[in-house]
């Protein structure tokens, strides 16, 4: 069983004195037979009182308000978390039954908001790909490795070519993004299909140079398959999320997994760094008033619209 130490740091020093911070954050790892949270620090300037809840997707979500003039706000969570790996699925047993298994799903509650598909001019383009991928002897599972497989190698990873308001349409053309627009490509060629799919935020805990997301939130898809349940799939890297994957949230798309959003009152122009680092032994050191810098953090130095923008902007540029 991996045991990782993971912190995630969120640092915004605004131009000037702003108050009324008022943010929403999904720090709280998913909690579960396959991930188990040993301890959670979260250390936030001002030592605001954080309310949590638990959303409709299952997702636990903390909200504070920092209401004192600041110029500086800093958001740090540490982590101890013990993952363990889940079974993979028989990928040969009655194909055609888990596909009529599968039509019963489009009108039960559970699955519904994840088999909603957002149209695109690009999505007739991608049905065609879909149905020529696809063989109609093979497993949900077999599909769903397919597609992972197909988005893996036609889609380039290059960072910093779209944003968190880069359309599918954008991604369509470009061929290229980050592991969340690959996790969205994935969504909708699952979902063209009738298999749930759902999009999972976290962090990837290998090590490996080799691997995509390092650094920084990772994201990926799941795929429901019958008799099995939810099968994480990470197109960025072509392989099955396991137990080097942490879970944060699912979601049916971005916005719902997003770690930090909020506003402010004040200028509206700010730097953000955003920093993700793992360790196996120790997690690194950090005071209330400046960042350890164990991993590169990463600003931005451009005015923002709002704190939400600028964040989500930042984070999948890191991914």
């Amino acid at each position: 069983m991996p045991e990782f130490k993971i912190q995630h740091i969120t640092k915004y020093t605004y131009e000037g004195l702003v108050r009324d911070s008022a943010n929403q954050i999904i720090l709280f790892p998913i909690k579960d037979e396959y991930q188990d949270v040993i301890k959670q620090e979260l250390q936030i300037t001002g030592n605001p009182v954080v309310d949590t809840h638990i959303d409709y997707y299952g997702n636990e979500v903390g909200s504070f308000t920092y209401s004192e003039p600041h110029s500086q706000l800093l958001i740090s969570s540490k982590l101890d978390v013990i993952t363990r790996q889940r079974p993979l699925p028989v990928n040969d047993i009655f194909p055609e039954q888990q596909w009529e298994d599968l039509k019963r799903l489009q009108y039960m509650v559970p699955y519904i908001d994840f088999l909603k598909q957002e149209y695109f001019e690009g999505l007739p383009e991608l049905q065609v790909i879909v149905e020529q991928e696809r063989s109609k002897d093979e497993t949900p599972y077999q599909v769903a490795l397919r597609f992972c497989q197909y988005v893996y190698q036609n889609f380039e990873y290059i960072k910093g070519v779209t944003t968190v308001e880069t359309t599918l349409d954008e991604v369509w053309q470009l061929k290229a993004g980050v592991c969340q627009d690959f996790a969205h490509i994935l969504m909708v060629m699952l979902r063209l299909l009738k298999i749930p799919a759902r999009y999972v935020s976290g962090y990837i805990c290998t090590h490996s140079s080799a691997m995509r997301g390092e650094g920084a939130t990772h994201a990926w898809a799941e795929a429901y398959i019958p008799d099995y349940g939810w099968l994480g799939i990470d197109p960025t890297n072509n392989c099955i999320a396991n137990e080097t994957h942490v879970r944060l949230a699912v979601g049916r798309s971005f916005p719902d997994c997003s770690p930090v959003k909020g506003v402010y009152k004040g200028s509206s122009g700010h730097k953000l760094e955003v920093a993700v680092t793992v360790d196996d032994e120790n997690s690194p050191a950090y005071d209330n008033h400046t960042i350890q810098e164990t991993a590169p953090l990463q600003p931005v130095t451009e005015p923002a619209k709002n704190s939400y923008q600028r964040h989500m902007e930042i984070m999948q540029q890191q991914q």
